[in-house]
């Protein structure tokens, strides 16, 4: 068990094993804390979208195919994290549990808060809704990351990447994002005021979450 990241404040991040994540206790919080933080998660997205203001480069991707395809955005937001995880296959990666939840959780969430939201009539209604998205992405993220049962899919095919190849993690993920929203731009995903905004806050953002929720998992010390 080794530290993957560590911070001056807050518990680390621990490199566990599919096996390890499980058996590293306090199971109960940790299982409810990724679920609340991937349902929300789902809504985070959903509320991104209503905004109609710009998404993320992976939902601007997701929201590019369901245009051409007719599906429904959490379908695509399935298939595509499906896709992803069998990228993880030549790089010797295996996911956890919270990893198959990722895919599952999030895009039925995303369906269901796209049902009972709509679009807001006035620019002054979908600001605060395009806001509140990206804030509640970082709280979810915090949530389901400090959770410590495995990566998404598609942060997970960074960190193989990066593994793999030796490239730094700013160029993989900023390789694999420049990659997915210019994907996304000619599906005819939407690009807006909340793609610009979303990139600059969301790093900073899950970065404190991380440290609000990320569960200590380090043996206590009986000395």
């Amino acid at each position: 068990m080794s530290v993957l990241v560590s911070r001056p404040s807050g518990a680390p991040l621990l490199a566990l094993t599919p096996g390890e994540q499980l058996r590293a206790g306090r199971l109960p919080r940790r299982m409810t804390q990724l679920m609340i933080g991937l349902i929300l998660y789902g809504l985070s997205m959903a509320m991104q979208v209503r905004s109609t203001l710009g998404l993320d480069p992976w939902d601007v991707f997701h929201e590019g195919l369901t245009r051409r395809t007719g599906a429904s955005f959490g379908t695509i937001v399935f298939l595509v994290g499906v896709g992803v995880l069998l990228l993880w296959i030549p790089l010797r990666q295996w996911p956890g549990f919270g990893t198959i939840a990722n895919i599952v959780v999030i895009a039925v969430a995303t369906d269901v808060s796209l049902a009972l939201l709509t679009v807001p009539d006035s620019l002054a209604g979908r600001i605060p809704l395009l806001i509140g998205g990206i804030v509640l992405n970082g709280i979810a993220g915090g949530l389901y990351i400090g959770s410590q049962l495995g990566p998404g899919p598609r942060d997970g095919l960074m960190t193989g990447l990066v593994r793999r190849t030796g490239w730094s993690v700013r160029l993989t993920r900023t390789g694999i994002e420049v990659i997915v929203l210019a994907s996304g731009f000619l599906l005819g995903g939407t690009l807006g005021l909340g793609t610009i905004v979303y990139a600059l806050t969301i790093g900073p953002l899950v970065q404190f979450f991380l440290r609000v929720f990320t569960v200590d998992l380090r043996p206590v010390d009986a000395g």
